[in-house]
């Protein structure tokens, strides 16, 4: 009961955490899809592979290590003596080894008391897995970070091109207006080049923003495999918190927390295996085999078997493991201290991105009045100008008030949302 119920608090957890965050279903799409696809996530993944791989085998300590093996050694000159062997005390070789030495035997060794070193060897390797299996995390939300942003790059520059034909749609009606009052005598040639001119000059900046929006669509199809996308609004949006809650929300879900918190148990782990380096070892072992050499047959070929425990208690290495201890011990407060500095690191980028946020909102009310002022001033350029009481300067400058009034207002919002994907990015949020 007590571990459903503390299913059930994790799993509520994660939904909370989720519905901080609103992304649309064709942004996490590619963001998945590129989880898939991309090589760097395959590659990091293989880590966690190799960390398992190394995980077995240190838990294959625990069993005992069996090997055979098989000599011959041919040796000269012989090994004998003189002894009185015959009737009357008659003096002959007495050989005590043979020339053709045979050996050959099955022996076993067992680590009986190895007093933690294997139970610490495996926590480490533990450890190492954790963290391989976290960098795989960090490397996902990287590249969801990224395709976020390849994503309203995208949308974006489709708005901004947008503008800009309803740009070009208006001085191409201007041009018109010019062209009938050129053949009726009330206008001059130069208002038709300037208009012209004008046309050609914003047909370029056409030109500039398809040309980035299909380096953002390379980008895409780089990172997803996708080539194309149809977002159409900046509807990335999260619950906002304050400095101290946003910071919080990063120490507990930020991979790049969780990853400095691995790093300092790893190096705990690696503190407790220095401690143990001036322990004893207790093993066991046995063999069995046949082998010559036996007098006073020398040659005849016998069946041999040994048992036997074994104590290894270290005694004096200069100073090696007390060394070893201050360096691993070292390494844990090089840890701590390092998120230490990721805490004021993240702090003061949070800072920052909720500062984006609340001044592109700010600015985003502000832009309103001059669209509307904009929009209603180039409406009247163009009736002063078709009931000639006005100029072909007056049209053009209105155009290009209209036109840096919503370029203004779409930039604010632009990067209002890159700001709420780099503060999602920041508090760690999985909303994929």
């Amino acid at each position: 009961m007590k571990k459903i119920f503390i299913s059930i608090l994790i799993i509520t957890a994660s939904v909370d955490v989720n519905a901080q965050v609103k992304a649309n279903n064709e942004l996490k799409t590619l963001i998945n899809q590129s989880f898939g696809y991309f090589p760097k996530v395959k590659e990091v993944e293989n880590t966690v592979t190799t960390a398992e791989q190394k995980l077995t085998l240190t838990q294959l300590n625990k069993l005992p290590d069996v090997t055979a093996n098989a000599a011959y050694d041919y040796v000269k000159p012989k090994i004998e003596i003189p002894f009185p062997l015959g009737p009357g005390g008659a003096m002959e070789n007495f050989q005590f080894a043979p020339v053709h030495n045979l050996n050959g035997s099955v022996n076993g060794s067992y680590s009986l008391f190895d007093f933690g070193r294997l139970k610490s060897n495996i926590q480490k390797s533990k450890d190492d897995l954790q963290y391989a299996k976290h960098n795989v995390d960090y490397v996902k939300s990287q590249l969801a970070y990224q395709v976020s942003n390849i994503y309203y790059n995208i949308v974006y520059l489709h708005k901004a091109i947008s503008i800009q034909d309803s740009v070009i749609n208006f001085l191409n009606d201007t041009k018109t207006d010019i062209e009938t009052k050129l053949k009726n005598g009330d206008a001059l040639k130069i208002d038709l080049l300037t208009i012209k001119s004008n046309i050609d000059a914003e047909q370029n900046r056409k030109v500039d923003l398809q040309n980035a929006l299909q380096k953002q669509l390379n980008l895409l199809e780089y990172t997803s495999g996708i080539k194309q996308s149809s977002g159409t609004a900046f509807d990335f949006d999260l619950n906002l918190l304050d400095i101290d809650g946003s910071l919080s929300a990063a120490q507990t879900n930020n991979v790049d927390f969780i990853l400095a918190k691995d790093k300092i148990k790893q190096s705990q782990s690696d503190v407790e295996i220095a401690k143990l380096g001036d322990k004893p070892f207790v093993g066991l072992h046995a063999g069995a085999g046949i082998k010559n050499g036996y007098v006073p047959d020398v040659n005849n070929l016998k069946f041999n078997y040994l048992a036997g425990v074994s104590l290894s208690v270290p005694i004096y290495n200069g100073g090696k493991t007390k060394q070893q201890i201050k360096l691993a011990e070292n390494n844990v407060k090089q840890n701590e201290l390092a998120v230490e500095t990721l805490n004021n690191n993240y702090k003061k980028d949070i800072q920052q991105a909720l500062t984006d946020v609340r001044s592109n909102i700010e600015r985003i009310k502000n832009t309103e009045g001059q669209i509307d002022q904009a929009l209603a001033a180039q409406a009247l350029a163009h009736i002063r100008y078709k009931n000639d009481v006005g100029t072909n300067l007056e049209v053009t400058n209105a155009s290009t008030n209209v036109q840096r009034a919503l370029l203004t207002r779409l930039q604010y919002e632009y990067q209002l949302c890159l700001a709420k994907v780099e503060l999602v990015r920041l508090m760690g949020y999985q909303y994929w």
